[in-house]
C-alpha cells in the first residue's frame, strides 16, 4: 500500500502537476487556495484523487469570505490574490471547500490516521514545527498510529511513543528554503519525505496573466525561488 500526503497546494497547479507518484491512497491536509492565482484545477485535483482531506485555514477563509487583516507580507500576499480566488472558484468547487471537514480521521491498510491542518488542539491555526515536547502535549487524548499535519510549510517526521507526526511541507510555497515541491510517501508503513523541481516560470506566468500587481509578482518570485528564504514571517 502506498499512501501520497500532501499539503498546502496554495493555487499553484504546476508544483501540484510535478508530483507524479502512483498511490493506492492519498491524504490531504489543508489550503488549496491563496498566494497563487489557479486554484480551480488544484481542487479538482484533490476532489478527484484524495482519500481523506481536511479544511486549512485559508480554505476555510475563503470559503466563509473571511476578511485578511494584518500588513505582514504574507497576509498582504494573501488579499492580494484573493479576488482571484473568487474569479476562478465555481459554485460547485466553493462548496466543496466549505464542507471540507476541520479533522478527519480512518483506518487506512491497517493503520489508523488523524488528519489536521495545524495541530489536534487547534485544528486551523496553530503552529508547531519538530518540536517532539510540543507535539507530546498536543497527543493526549488522540488514538492514531499517524498524525498528518501541514500549516508550517517545512516537512518533517517525528516518531513519539508509538505514534508518528509527519508534515509533508508544502507542494505549492515550500518555506524551509528548498524551493522544490514538498510530499510524502508512505508505502508499507515506511515514511519518505520528497522533492521535486517544478516550472516556477509558469507559476509566475500564470499569475501575470490573472493581473496581478507587479509587487504581488515580485514577492511571489522572490518566495517561489528561495524556497521562503527571503521571509521570515509565519505563512499565513
Amino acid at each position: 500500500m502506498k499512501i501520497l500526503v500532501v499539503s498546502d497546494i496554495h493555487a499553484n497547479w504546476p508544483a501540484l502537476q510535478a508530483i507524479e507518484e502512483s498511490f493506492d491512497a492519498c491524504l490531504f491536509l489543508g489550503d488549496l487556495v491563496d498566494y497563487g492565482t489557479d486554484p480551480l484545477p488544484c481542487i479538482d485535483w484533490v476532489q478527484k484523487n484524495a482519500t481523506l482531506a481536511v479544511r486549512g485555514n485559508h480554505d476555510h477563509a475563503v470559503a466563509q469570505r473571511v476578511a485578511v487583516r494584518g500588513g505582514s507580507p504574507f497576509r498582504r500576499l494573501t488579499a492580494a490574490t484573493r479576488q482571484a480566488q473568487y474569479n476562478a472558484i465555481t459554485p460547485d468547487k466553493m462548496r466543496y471547500l466549505s464542507r471540507l471537514p476541520v479533522t478527519a480521521s480512518q483506518t487506512i491498510d491497517g493503520l489508523k490516521f488523524h488528519l489536521v491542518h495545524a495541530t489536534p488542539r487547534d485544528p486551523l491555526d496553530e503552529y508547531l514545527y519538530e518540536d517532539p515536547e510540543g507535539w507530546s502535549a498536543r497527543l493526549k487524548h488522540v488514538d492514531a498510529d499517524f498524525v498528518c499535519v501541514g500549516h508550517t510549510h517545512q516537512q518533517f517526521h517525528i516518531k513519539l511513543d508509538g505514534v508518528e507526526i509527519l508534515n509533508p511541507g508544502s507542494v505549492g510555497q515550500p518555506r524551509d528554503g528548498d524551493p522544490r515541491a514538498a510530499y510524502a510517501v508512505i508505502e508499507n508503513g515506511k515514511v519518505e519525505l520528497r522533492r521535486v523541481a517544478y516550472d516556477i516560470d509558469a507559476s509566475l506566468e500564470q499569475m501575470r496573466s490573472a493581473g496581478v500587481e507587479s509587487w504581488v509578482l515580485q514577492m511571489a518570485e522572490a518566495v517561489l525561488r528561495t524556497g521562503g528564504r527571503s521571509r521570515g514571517e509565519h505563512p499565513e
